[in-house]
């Protein structure tokens, strides 16, 4: 195994294992489990806060469960169709998932804090697969390829967050508010932060091949 194929573990894995995890709500009464824990009843048998709820999470799963594959050079070259097709399955997830986000963060637990982190979270997703879908449409390749990482990085938010949470309960014995006012932000920002180096460093990798290639041709 190659030593740069090792971080694709765990990411594919995660990448998964939380894009399934929306079945959980379909298959187990978890009113008092997960997300839902806490929620007042009167917004949870609100049925447009409840439709939106599982709209936002199932298609949620959707794209994470796609998304990953989208960045693997091997799957795109191999089979360049099926690539397309599952990109639009991701656009289309997203643009539903970060939709139904943008209403529900106005109801998250934690109070404007949350609001805001949750909030601004739907809002950049929303927006970045807009411009990485219309950058594709322009044929403009680089640019999309950049728009992707960050989109995925905000998709990618729902891994982080149930990493964090937990953690901060568990480990570090932060009471659930206050873990959950911090992850409304730190399930998210630092995976953009991430994403900008790799975008980063792509553009240097590129800059050294045009220079070696330039070189060889002189």
């Amino acid at each position: 195994m190659k030593l740069k194929t090792l971080p694709w573990i765990p990411f594919v894995f995660f990448a998964i294992a939380i894009g399934l995890y929306p079945l959980m709500y379909f298959l187990v009464d978890m009113n008092n489990n997960g997300l839902l824990h806490g929620k007042p009843a009167a917004i949870k048998n609100n049925p447009v806060w409840h439709t939106i709820f599982y709209l936002h999470i199932s298609f949620g799963g959707i794209a994470l469960l796609t998304g990953w594959s989208q960045f693997s050079k091997k799957l795109r070259s191999r089979y360049l169709k099926t690539h397309r097709w599952i990109g639009k399955i991701y656009v289309i997830a997203v643009l539903i998932s970060s939709s139904a986000g943008m209403y529900i963060a106005l109801f998250a637990d934690g109070g404007l804090i949350c609001v805001m982190g949750f909030g601004i979270l739907a809002l950049l997703w929303f927006y970045t697969i807009i411009k990485a879908y219309t950058s594709i449409r322009r044929l403009q390749i680089q640019e999309h390829q950049r728009w992707m990482i960050l989109n995925y990085a905000l998709t990618f938010g729902a891994v982080t967050l149930r990493i964090w949470l937990p953690l901060m309960q568990n480990a570090m014995h932060i009471d659930f508010i206050i873990a959950y006012r911090i992850v409304s932000w730190l399930s998210w920002v630092p995976n953009l932060i991430v994403a900008a180096l790799i975008i980063n460093k792509n553009k240097l990798v590129r800059v050294n091949e045009t220079s070696t290639t330039g070189s060889l041709v002189v």
